[in-house]
């Protein structure tokens, strides 16, 4: 799956049911693993008053058609 793919899914957390938002950019390990996707936090939401934040490859649950669910 490519990057580009995963862009154009929005990111909702699985305890709340809440859009976090979109997929801006993602951190790669030195040795070619995925370590987070940096997302763009959707305007409603105010985490630590940042408009972006980092979702690690362990926090997410399921990657779907158009979703992919995380737990924050």
């Amino acid at each position: 799956m490519r990057l580009s793919d995963l862009q154009s899914k929005d990111i909702v957390d699985i305890n709340t049911g809440i859009k976090i938002g979109k997929i801006i950019d993602a951190l790669v390990e030195n040795d070619g693993n995925l370590k987070c996707l940096l997302v763009l936090k959707n305007k409603f939401i105010n985490f630590f008053n940042t408009n972006e934040v980092e979702i690690s490859w362990n926090q997410i649950e399921k990657i779907g058609n158009d979703v992919i669910l995380v737990k924050i």
